[in-house]
């Protein structure tokens, strides 16, 4: 088994907290948003797995040190590393054909924006999986539309009028990926209008035009990570669910001295607390000291000093210095506020 994981985008709805560091790599109650997906994925589909494939940006973005922890990553697995670049923002389709040279076999195609927690079980009778989750606001998605068979006939993107309650996450499996990269080819091939990108849809839907079986795979929670308080959101219900599945969320080296801390809450390595209240749902990463705060709903990240901040839903990036009080706080990272 493979896993794809196109990643190119700037994350821009994340600024400022994108501006440093991709997207995928911001950490989420304790580890970064890409590493969870990927290990995710590799301990619920049962087949081992034997190569990864990461679809970066521009070099200038996605450098040396995201490089190295996408290669340690895979190679924690076991599996081969491998490295491709999307030098232009040319669609999700676009992104997967960046690597094609990898695109046969067995394939799960997972973008690097959300959260999972799913079983992926894989239906024997079907050419493809694409997993879905119950929504609300179907018009706010895209949706699959299934037949009575419960076999996906078509992906509509936000409809207007009902279509199906089944919203895409954006993770795939392929029992022979090399179908969708020929359709793929032929949707790249086009020339593209402004403001066109190539689409993973447009592939998927020539598959189905040649009778490919598409059905659909449910996950227990879906959690996006699309811009700060929804992603402070996401770190509260991830931080939940790490502490029903009894994972330690405080590391041993963390020091709470006249406080209180209220769980779940992840303490990084190094932590410093001081006559504070922390929690419930506080991510507090690697190296950062917090001193004379009220703190709940939050995620901070490493070696950053805050300072007399009584706050719920702070956001607040790696390296700040912060001494002060507001009702909502996102800041980047390598900030001082006083």
């Amino acid at each position: 088994m493979k896993i794809i994981v196109p990643m190119a985008g700037r994350g821009s709805r994340l600024r400022p907290h994108s501006l440093t560091i991709p997207k995928p790599l911001i950490s989420v109650a304790g580890s970064p948003i890409v590493h969870q997906l990927v290990l995710e994925i590799a301990k619920v589909v049962e087949t081992p797995i034997t190569d990864i494939g990461f679809i970066l940006g521009d070099s200038a973005f996605f450098g040396p040190e995201v490089e190295k922890s996408l290669v340690d990553l895979a190679e924690g697995l076991g599996a081969i590393p491998h490295l491709f670049r999307q030098e232009q923002p040319l669609g999700t389709g676009h992104a997967i054909m960046c690597a094609a040279e990898i695109l046969k076999g067995p394939t799960v195609v997972a973008y690097a924006d959300t959260l999972i927690r799913a079983n992926l079980t894989l239906d024997p009778d079907a050419d493809a999986v694409i997993w879905v989750k119950q929504v609300d606001s179907p018009e706010a998605f895209g949706v699959v539309e299934l037949d009575d068979q419960n076999t996906i006939v078509n992906l509509v993107e936000k409809p207007q009028t009902f279509v199906s309650d089944k919203a895409v996450i954006g993770i795939y499996y392929f029992k022979e990926i090399a179908h969708l990269k020929d359709a793929l080819e032929k949707v790249v091939s086009q020339k593209l209008q402004a403001g066109e990108e190539y689409q993973i849809n447009e592939g998927i839907l020539a598959m189905m035009e040649e009778g490919a079986i598409f059905k659909p795979g449910n996950v227990s929670a879906w959690m996006d990570c699309g811009n700060p308080q929804v992603t402070i959101q996401t770190n509260s219900e991830m931080l939940m669910i790490k502490a029903a599945e009894g994972e330690n969320l405080v590391h041993p080296s963390a020091t709470v001295e006249n406080s209180t801390v209220i769980p779940p809450c992840f303490l990084g390595e190094n932590v410093v607390i001081k006559d504070s209240i922390i929690g419930p749902h506080v991510t507090i990463g690697t190296g950062t000291k917090i001193e004379k705060c009220e703190l709940k709903n939050s995620l901070i990240q490493n070696n950053s000093v805050i300072q007399q901040l009584d706050c719920s839903n702070a956001m607040i990036g790696n390296n700040v210095h912060y001494n002060g009080n507001h009702t909502f706080v996102s800041i980047g990272d390598y900030s001082e506020l006083k």
